[in-house]
């Protein structure tokens, strides 16, 4: 028996419209009501998941939520954290410095607003902010006050740019953060310890669920680590081909409510 099922969001729990389609809502009140934790587990930050958890109601006694790829996860009843890694001010610097070099466009995240440093602003980057209903502003790396706290800072650029920016990443940056592609044109930089695997393990542990009763479902790169932990690993129709090869079990694409058709085949028979 599965005691949580760790989803991930786009691409995942909701189709590409964005949506929740009854199917698999329906399906996850089920899950709950036999005693299953349902854990959105994103990319986005907890702003950007507020809504659905609400919506879902996934913000009731002892539910959880894991944002911003595992770097905070957090009661949504009481708001209490249960971890949180984050980035600082130099790690900014460095980061923006590296965006100049390469030519690439950023933005970053405190825990309530959306900040990017480009005067010409990156279409992606409206789109994070529109995506997730947080406020966007344009600040340059030297008016961020040098206390503030970043759960991630991003690199984005259209698909093919972006990977030749990645591969001119030095490899000493890359072991000195956890980065991964949550889409084509996002890369996320995080601290090194953060990654949705760690998170849900950390979840886990605490509410004493051993690892075989673990769920995780998910389709892009981020959701890899998660993937390999669970005991029952499940990808997406949509998902990635390393995401697919390291699953236990292939579900329905997010336009054909494969969240549903997973939930009903692993915990509901």
């Amino acid at each position: 028996m599965y005691k949580i099922i760790a989803i991930d969001m786009d691409g995942t729990l909701l189709n590409d419209h964005h949506e929740v389609t009854e199917e698999v809502r329906n399906a996850l009140h089920k899950a709950k009501e036999q005693g299953v934790k349902i854990v959105l587990c994103s990319g986005r930050p907890i702003g950007g998941m507020r809504r659905y958890l609400k919506d879902l109601k996934l913000d009731e006694e002892e539910d959880y939520v894991i944002a911003y790829n595992g770097a905070l996860v957090q009661n949504t009843h009481t708001n209490e954290i249960v971890s949180e890694l984050s980035l600082g001010y130099e790690d900014l610097k460095l980061v923006h410095e590296l965006s100049v070099e390469l030519s690439t466009s950023m933005h970053f995240f405190d825990a309530d607003n959306l900040y990017t440093p480009n005067p010409n602003i990156s279409k992606y980057t409206v789109y994070e902010s529109y995506i997730n209903q947080i406020p966007l502003h344009y600040r340059q790396v030297k008016e961020i006050p040098a206390n503030i706290l970043l759960p991630k800072i991003m690199f984005i650029d259209e698909p093919d740019r972006l990977s030749k920016v990645i591969a001119q990443i030095p490899a000493s940056l890359k072991e000195q953060y956890m980065m991964v592609q949550s889409t084509p044109f996002f890369l996320e930089i995080l601290h090194p310890e953060v990654s949705k695997g760690n998170a849900v393990k950390q979840l886990a542990e605490k509410l004493g669920i051993r690892q075989q009763e673990v769920m995780c479902i998910g389709d892009n790169g981020n959701d890899l680590s998660m993937i390999e932990y669970a005991g029952c690993g499940v990808a997406m129709g949509n998902a990635i081909p390393e995401v697919k090869k390291s699953a236990n079990f292939q579900t329905l694409s997010n336009n054909e409510n494969g969240v549903a058709h997973a939930i009903q085949e692993l915990v509901l028979t």
